[in-house]
């Protein structure tokens, strides 16, 4: 058993059209999106070619495409195992985006990929290391469309004119609540051309969005993975028709799909989240829809404004410098005025106050079926003695 990195060694010589596309090849391409395409591959508004991962590999600044520190050995493997093979090291990328906004609190990346078998993958990249990126994934929790969501609407909706083929769209943390987002709210004509829609451990939508969008029309399109342990993925998840598959690692960790367990050209499956996260998932879901959207708007930018006071732009940087950024979060926390920390403290107790009550609820249960399970062993009649 591994992971996609040894999925590329086992079948990196098939071309699409010898092996048909797989979820391993999407978590491929997903990952592959989070790379910094920008000056190398052509833009979403340049009429130029695509380039080749090979040509890419032929750069004399190639190495400019692992500057996420945190990922970087990770993706060096994923490249190195794609050009391994002629799956993919004739891939062509076009179409590339990456949009970051202090002002608008946004960060939106995309990349289209054009596959052998002449199928294309439009992928959107998940959370990046900028601060703005983590404040645009909170946003999500209150407002509806955040822009980044808007731009993935325009973006498909630009880049499948321009590439009148059948598609795959996907992406990896928000960059999965941008595919479903995008294929939801597309031109009818573009809607119809998607073949399948990835989102890998990505959130899912507050009630309304659903209900304002075509959701129905794709919602059997749309594959859904989840880690045991899903953080990220599970927040708004309602429509609970996601697949979960095993991780090499714990926790909040298993965010990373390198660490999802791979068995020939298929993720594998676990029997669904563990319980002791499930809880606390719920218990998160509830709160942030039991808070109106002042509230919930006022503890969002109250926090980017405490971790902006750290004077990182990344959390390479933040985490890096670790003193000194604590050191100025906790003065920045000491500015906040009196009315919102009443805010704060009230929305923060009214957390420990659905879990308590979760708590509560989970134990009566759990008493009640302890109980009922006595009952009927005492009333199980016992084996006749030999």
């Amino acid at each position: 058993m591994g992971t996609v990195i040894d999925y590329l060694k086992a079948y990196g010589d098939f071309t699409f059209q010898e092996k048909p596309f797989t979820e391993v090849d999407s978590l491929a391409l997903c990952q592959l999106s989070y790379l910094k395409f920008d000056g190398m591959v052509p833009g979403v508004r340049e009429d130029k070619k695509p380039v080749t991962l090979e040509e890419l590999a032929l750069r004399e600044d190639f190495d400019r495409l692992f500057a996420d520190e945190r990922f970087e050995k990770q993706n060096r493997a994923l490249v190195a195992g794609m050009l391994g093979g002629k799956r993919f090291r004739q891939l062509r990328l076009n179409s590339y985006i990456n949009i970051v906004e202090k002002e608008w609190e946004t960060q939106f990346a995309a990349v289209t990929f054009l596959l052998d078998d002449g199928t294309v993958y439009v992928a959107y990249r998940g959370t990046d290391e900028t601060i703005v990126g983590w404040k645009e994934d909170f946003n999500m929790a209150f407002c509806a469309p955040v822009p980044g969501q808007e731009y993935s609407v325009s973006y498909l909706n630009m880049v499948t004119k321009q590439v009148r083929r059948p598609f795959y769209v996907g992406g990896h943390s928000k960059g999965g609540n941008l595919a479903v987002y995008s294929a939801m709210n597309c031109y009818p004509e573009v809607r119809e051309r998607i073949i399948r829609i990835y989102s890998l451990d990505g959130p899912g939508f507050r009630p309304e969005v659903l209900e304002k969008g075509k959701y129905d029309l794709i919602a059997e399109r749309v594959t859904k993975i989840l880690p045991q342990s899903s953080l990220v993925g599970m927040l708004f998840e309602s429509d609970m028709r996601f697949q979960v598959v095993e991780s090499k690692t714990f926790g909040l960790a298993q965010h990373d799909p390198f660490t999802w367990r791979v068995e020939q050209d298929h993720l594998v499956r676990a029997d669904g989240i563990y319980q002791g996260r499930k809880r606390m998932d719920n218990t998160l879901n509830q709160w942030i829809l039991s808070l109106d959207e002042e509230q919930l708007r006022v503890f969002v930018d109250t926090l980017y404004q405490v971790i902006s006071a750290s004077r990182a732009d990344n959390l390479i940087d933040l985490t890096a410098e670790w003193k000194v950024s604590m050191n100025r979060i906790v003065a920045a926390l000491k500015e906040v005025d009196d009315q919102t920390a009443q805010v704060l403290r009230k929305v923060i107790r009214s957390l420990f106050d659905i879990a308590a009550a979760n708590r509560k609820r989970e134990t009566a249960r759990k008493l009640s079926l302890r109980k009922k399970t006595g009952r009927q062993s005492r009333l199980r009649p016992s084996l006749p003695r030999a």
